[in-house]
């Protein structure tokens, strides 16, 4: 893999470091989408109702961001390779619980959904520093490329595997292997965690200063606003489509060719986008890939069928790499300029996480307000509209930052360097 890898960066050397961590993305990544997909579709053939799925996301969106700042103070104290391995095992928990609960999962739908926020907020908050330590502003956009290519690559295999497996067998067995097999791949995804380098951390929790350095950068400022609007589209979008995709077609493979013909797409395009999208292009990227991410919408509003959803579902695998690449790399390259970023560089990525899911909770708090006075199938189309805008609001804040290639890092980080170069 390492000679894979070395022809996509000739002039910078590949760490071992980099390699495990885009193992552990890419197990990660065929665990969650094998499975997590078809948790939706699960809930809804017990309840019938969007009610139990907008709840159940809620939990998740909810204590994401609590999980987030927990793991940041305990990031600061201890390795944050525990960190990441307390985020993996919490996703195991999640889906060991899910085969324990098994049909009686709708009742303990906000309880399931909570497991799995403070999985993801464990995991993602180590995953996005290690990201942060292990690569270099040269090495950011291709380490997101090729991240984003395994993540399609799970994408692609995860549910259309999960869809036959589910279709073949009868009642919920399907169901239970699945869960099953995503339990063992988290799992391995720990096993593989003891080969990172121990990266320890000193020093206090700044989060407020970090939140109040709002006031101080406007980067950082514009950066983190971006991050609610993004948020405020992913909230309804995690679960919606999903479910219009199986209610069309009453079928879980149909819903695994779905994600496959979006992840096949996405595969690609990742590829592309990583090859194409250099730093003086980030900006004109993100507002291409926003606006078909945006028009691609209409696809579905106004005569959805199983056709204009695969149709629509090609058009944003496109637009997510697009928009993906260049916009995490912005982030982190905001962050490296920022005030101790080297000191509080933990802080600077729990606050972001915090701001993208403050957004996501509005959209679906006001997704669940909403349900109460008027009709799903009036009131959804509606929303789906406006906060599918999230991305082009991006657009809007990151068009004004401006970082100079010249310009020194503030806070003298280039890369942290914790151990010899030959033992990285």
């Amino acid at each position: 893999m390492q000679k894979t890898l070395k022809t996509f960066l000739s002039k910078n050397e590949i760490s071992r470091d980099l390699i495990f961590l885009l193992i552990i993305g890419g197990l990660y990544s065929l665990g969650i989408f094998l499975s997590n997909t078809f948790v939706n579709v699960y809930l809804w053939k017990q309840a019938g109702d969007y009610i139990t799925i907008a709840v159940y996301n809620l939990g998740i969106f909810i204590f994401q961001p609590i999980a987030f700042i927990i793991a940041g103070k305990i990031a600061k104290k201890v390795d944050r390779i525990i960190v990441l391995r307390l985020g993996v095992t919490f996703l195991s928990v999640f889906f060991l619980s899910v085969l324990i609960i098994g049909e009686n999962s709708q009742t303990y739908n906000f309880l399931l959904g909570s497991v799995l926020g403070i999985g993801y907020g464990f995991y993602w908050l180590a995953f996005n520093v290690l990201t942060f330590e292990i690569t270099e502003p040269e090495t950011r956009d291709f380490f997101n490329g090729f991240l984003g290519v395994l993540q399609s690559f799970g994408g692609m295999v995860g549910p259309i595997t999960a869809g036959i497996i589910i279709s073949k067998m009868t009642d919920n067995v399907g169901y239970t292997t699945i869960f099953a097999i995503s339990f063992v791949l988290f799992i391995s995804a720990v096993i593989i965690s003891f080969f990172l380098q121990r990266r320890k951390a000193a020093g206090d929790f700044y989060f407020k200063e970090v939140l109040n350095e709002r006031k101080n950068n406007k980067n950082w400022k514009r950066i983190v606003d971006s991050h609610i609007f993004q948020g405020l589209r992913e909230g309804i979008f995690a679960f919606v489509i999903t479910i219009w995709v199986y209610l069309i077609t009453k079928s879980e493979l149909s819903l695994g060719m779905f994600n496959l013909y979006f992840s096949g797409f996405s595969f690609v395009f990742y590829f592309v986008a990583t090859k194409i999208i250099t730093p003086a292009r980030r900006k004109k990227a993100i507002l291409f890939g926003s606006l078909l991410l945006y028009l691609s919408l209409y696809i579905i509003l106004f005569k959805t069928t199983y056709f204009t959803l695969i149709i629509y579902g090609i058009l944003i695998g496109i637009a997510y790499p697009i928009i993906n690449v260049p916009y995490v790399s912005l982030s982190y390259d905001v962050i490296g300029k920022a005030r101790k970023a080297k000191e509080m560089r933990i802080e600077y990525i729990v606050v972001r996480e915090l701001f993208t899911n403050i957004g996501r909770v509005v959209s679906i708090s006001i997704f669940l307000i909403t349900l109460f006075f008027i009709d799903a199938k009036i009131a959804i189309p509606v929303l789906l509209i406006i906060f599918g805008t999230g991305h082009l609001f991006i657009y809007m804040f990151i068009k004004n930052i401006h970082l100079s290639p010249s310009e020194p890092h503030k806070s003298g980080m280039v890369k942290e360097k914790l151990t010899d170069e030959k033992n990285r």
